[in-house]
């Protein structure tokens, strides 16, 4: 029998961190289509933000609300330093990075090659905390190379919660960080929700955040009945409009969605401040194409927007016209 944990409403359902995507443009605009679901940002590094513009990599709206902050580093006293500035500019949550595989990432001594380190995490961990008074959460994998036994899973949470974390993000598959790309990451190992729920059996008092493979909303009613939240990645992303009916279903919000125009009428104030910000409008439009996904004209929609966006002086007419080639031109 299944036993219904309860929990949190704020994480209940997450949009994923995801590298090139998830910027404040595509954060702004999934805003529009749910005013409930928890963003995250992209993963930055600890080095960007002390060596490069940090405004650059900070900025956001106000409007983007809840939303966190994800830093890759293993440095504890720089972490903390980056943490302080990611509270000062009005962030949330602060999320340490210990599941992304890529090589690079590896290179750089943080991302999922750290679940081989609690220790080391939990000093990240305890640092960060003493340094801001937002939560610091962690993002990581069930298990990585041979380090995937449950007894090493259970061993990295209870080292790293010691240290003062108390909400877990965990990717239900482990990772290979040698002999698979980051792509091949996101698919070729199984994914292991039991393992998750597990978990939250095992550590009640944690908030655990279940990721991986969730591409419907009935799907993730079934796994929140095990864990205390879900977060979608790619499919919030390719099918933004996925996220319409989050505020009903997980949050209790009475009020109708938005339809695809009026998303879209909301955007344009937003769009046209950035482009005489200097913004492009490809910066923008790359993270609605998917608006239309599953619709009639979908196609032209996208192919309008591809085609047209990068031509000089491309401005919100181009969005006008992209909708023509769909069957939404009334909201």
């Amino acid at each position: 029998m299944t036993i219904k944990q309860p929990h949190k409403p704020l994480r209940t359902f997450c949009v994923a961190p995801m590298l090139d995507w998830t910027d404040r443009h595509c954060r702004y605009f999934h805003r529009l289509i749910s005013d409930q679901a928890y963003l995250y940002t992209e993963m930055v590094t600890t080095g960007a933000l002390i060596h490069a513009d940090h405004h650059r990599f900070l900025r956001f709206n106000a409007a983007e609300n809840p939303v966190a902050f994800q830093l890759g580093g293993s440095n504890p006293l720089e972490l903390a330093y980056c943490a302080k500035l990611v509270e000062d500019y009005g962030y949330d949550e602060v999320n340490l990075n210990v599941g992304c595989p890529s090589d690079r990432v590896q290179n750089g001594r943080f991302g999922a090659c750290l679940m081989a380190e609690p220790l080391l995490v939990a000093e990240c961990v305890a640092a960060m905390k003493q340094s801001v008074s937002i939560p610091v959460t962690v993002k990581s994998r069930i298990g990585i190379d041979n380090l995937d036994s449950y007894e090493e899973l259970v061993n990295f949470v209870k080292t790293v919660a010691d240290a003062g974390c108390e909400t877990f993000i965990v990717h239900a598959r482990k990772a290979w960080l040698s002999g698979l790309s980051p792509k091949q990451n996101r698919d070729v190992p199984p994914l292991r929700y039991e393992v998750v729920y597990q978990l939250k059996q095992d550590f009640p008092q944690l908030e655990i955040i279940l990721n991986g493979g969730i591409t419907t909303l009935e799907q993730a009613e079934e796994v929140l009945n095990h864990v205390d939240g879900v977060m979608v990645g790619r499919e919030a992303y390719h099918n933004p409009y996925v996220l319409a009916e989050v505020d009903r279903r997980f949050y209790n919000d009475v009020k109708e969605p938005r339809v695809r125009n009026q998303i879209l009428q909301l955007l344009i104030p937003y769009i046209e401040q950035q482009l005489a910000e200097g913004v492009r409008l490809n910066s923008i439009s790359r993270h609605i194409l998917g608006l239309f996904h599953g619709e009639p004209g979908a196609r032209g929609w996208r192919r309008h927007l591809s085609e047209n966006v990068c031509k000089p002086g491309a401005d919100i007419k181009v969005l006008a016209e992209a909708v023509a080639k769909t069957h939404h031109q009334e909201s």
